[in-house]
This record gives structure tokens, C-alpha cells and sequence, in this order.
């Protein structure tokens, strides 16, 4: 009984946690750059008083529509990480490390510079449609040679070289480009939540809370799958099924993520192993809110830094997040040769 009631104290305190650090980081986004906005000025003009012009440009038009995109993309990368490792049983999988994210960047860039040299205008539903075609692909590859090889390190190592060969693709398109479309890929193929306009945020916010809650629905049958497919099965539920309902949610919120901020690292690892030791649990209705609040609250931070660190200079948000997951996948890789030593 005192076990049980501990884990739930422990779960309300993450959650309270986790949602004071979102609250604090989306107001630290909006406020801090190379132009501060206080507080004060926040909270009038969202009270519909009048505030300097250029405070006011900076605030609805620039940051807040950004730090916005970077809390919901964020939980959506997590969140996208959490499924494909619940999918492959590998706390290690993530869109990034996968090559999910190489192959939708693989598509947006052709579709960027398809659109570029024909002047038109690229619409968000087109961009999210060809990032999704672009990581089913990818994704289609890495089921086919999850079925060849036994060994999940083998799949991970497939999954990178995905990753590369369509980034070779990538790049060769991009050679391809006009000059000024070049900058205008390169910048976006680095990852940023910089640029984004509140019609993308309100596309972003409709899919990504519409997968969201999807997820959760689907929080029952994940608990019975992670005990394993023979008791899943037994417990009624149509693998196949499952499992395609998980890969598509999944790469539908990849899809969103890249087509906006380009393909981001480390998020979709990092932050669902951290959720976990911070609940102490694996329960998929208490991980799927968590990984989501924890994915909004990395992102904020990773952005805050890019944007803060050597301003004006700019870091991409690759660059940010990779200091702090790279090492949290070598602690798990570590952990786990630990572990497979000790049997």
C-alpha cells in the first residue's frame, strides 16, 4: 500500500514538475533575446492594452508563435520517440536515430525545390504530406530489416545508415538548387523553430493534439504490448493492427515535426528514458502526457539556449539538443551492456 502510494505522490510531483517548467520556459522564451520584453508588457498586450509597437511586432509576430511551435513539436518528438520504442522494444529507437526523420527531410527538400523553381507556394498540408510520405518510406526499410536481423543493435545501425544514404540524397538535391533557395534549405535542414507563422502553428496544434489524443486511447493496449506480443495477443488485441496503427501515428508526428523544424536529434531518446526515471514507471497513461510535457519543456530549454547563448549568432537546435542527449544514450547503451553482462 505505502509502495503504491508513493509512486503516486511521485507521478503528481513529475507532472507538477514537469508542468511549472513549461510554464516558466514559455514565458522565458518570450521574454529573453537580443530585444527583452518584460513581463509586464507580456501581460498587458494579452490583456488587450497597448504596448510599444516594436515590442508588440516582436511578441505575436516572432516569439510567440516560436516558442509555441518549439513546446508542440517538442512533446510531438518525444512523444513520436516513446511509440517507436515501444514498437521495437528498444530504448534507444527514435525517429532521428532510425532514419525516419532523414527520409521526411528527404521529401520536404525535393518538394522544396520542386516548388522553389516552379514559384509556388508551398502549402503546410503539402510539406506535412510529403514528410509523411517520406518517413513511411523510410520506415517501410527499417521494418523489412528489423525482420532480417535478431540482434536490435544491428537494427539501430541500419536504421543510421538510412539516415546517411538519404542525406547523401538530400544533399545531391540541394545541389541542384538556386542559390538563394540553397540558404533557405540549409538553414531549415539544420533544425530550427525560427520562421514559423501562427497558420503553422494552428496547422501544427490541430495534428499534433489530434495524434495526441489518439495515443492516449491507445494507452491499454501499449501496457498489454510491452509485456510482450504472445500476451498482447492473448489479451485480444490484433497485432498487426497495433502495430500499424503505432508506426503511422508515429510517423505522422515526425512528418510534423520535420516538415516545419527540420529533422532535431536526441529528443525523441533522451526525453522518454528521463520521463521514466523520473516517474519510476512504464505506464503508457502516465508516460504518454509525461513524455509529451518533458519533450515541450527540452525543446524550450535547447531553443532558449540557440537562441540566447552567443546571440545575435544563432545555433541550430540540433546543435543544442545533441550536448544533452547524446550522453543520456551513452549512459543507456552502457547501462544495458551492464545489464546483458550480469546475466
Amino acid at each position: 500500500m505505502n509502495g503504491e502510494k508513493n509512486k503516486r505522490i511521485r507521478c503528481m510531483a513529475s507532472f507538477l514538475l514537469l508542468g511549472a517548467a513549461l510554464i516558466l520556459f514559455l514565458g522565458w522564451n518570450i521574454c529573453a533575446g537580443s530585444v527583452s520584453v518584460s513581463l509586464s508588457d507580456i501581460l498587458k498586450s494579452m490583456a488587450g492594452q497597448e504596448i510599444e509597437a516594436a515590442a508588440s511586432g516582436i511578441l505575436w509576430e516572432i516569439r510567440m508563435p516560436r516558442a509555441l511551435t518549439a513546446a508542440i513539436l517538442g512533446g510531438a518528438l518525444a512523444l513520436s520517440g516513446y511509440l517507436l520504442q515501444t514498437f521495437f522494444h528498444n530504448p534507444i529507437a527514435s525517429p532521428f536515430v532510425l532514419g525516419i526523420s532523414s527520409g521526411a527531410k528527404l521529401a520536404v527538400a525535393l518538394v522544396m525545390v520542386f516548388a522553389f523553381g516552379h514559384a509556388a507556394k508551398v502549402s503546410s498540408v503539402l510539406l506535412i504530406g510529403a514528410a509523411f510520405v517520406g518517413a513511411m518510406i523510410s520506415m517501410g526499410f527499417v521494418l523489412l530489416i528489423s525482420k532480417k536481423v535478431a540482434q536490435m543493435s544491428m537494427l539501430v545501425v541500419s536504421g543510421v545508415m538510412i539516415g546517411y544514404i538519404c542525406s547523401a540524397v538530400t544533399d545531391l538535391v540541394v545541389t541542384f538548387a538556386e542559390d538563394a533557395d540553397i540558404v533557405n534549405l540549409h538553414n531549415w535542414s539544420k533544425g530550427s523553430f525560427s520562421g514559423v507563422t501562427w497558420d503553422n502553428v494552428a496547422v501544427i496544434a490541430v495534428v499534433v493534439f489530434s495524434v495526441s489524443v489518439m495515443v492516449f486511447f491507445m494507452s491499454k493496449p501499449m501496457s498489454a504490448y510491452q509485456l510482450g506480443e504472445s500476451y498482447a495477443a492473448g489479451m485480444g488485441i490484433n497485432i498487426r493492427r497495433f502495430g500499424a496503427a503505432l508506426v503511422i501515428l508515429s510517423s505522422i508526428l515526425s512528418a510534423c515535426i520535420t516538415s516545419f523544424a527540420g529533422p532535431v536529434s536526441f529528443v525523441g531518446i533522451a526525453v522518454p528514458h528521463l520521463v521514466k526515471q523520473m516517474m519510476h514507471t512504464s505506464k503508457p497513461i502516465l508516460m504518454i502526457p509525461g513524455c509529451f510535457l518533458g519533450g515541450s519543456v527540452c525543446c524550450l530549454f535547447c531553443d532558449l539556449l540557440a537562441r540566447t547563448l552567443f546571440a545575435p549568432t544563432e545555433l541550430s537546435i540540433s546543435t543544442v539538443t545533441a550536448f544533452f542527449g547524446a550522453p543520456v544514450v551513452i549512459f543507456i547503451l552502457l547501462r544495458r551492456q551492464k545489464e546483458g553482462g550480469s546475466r
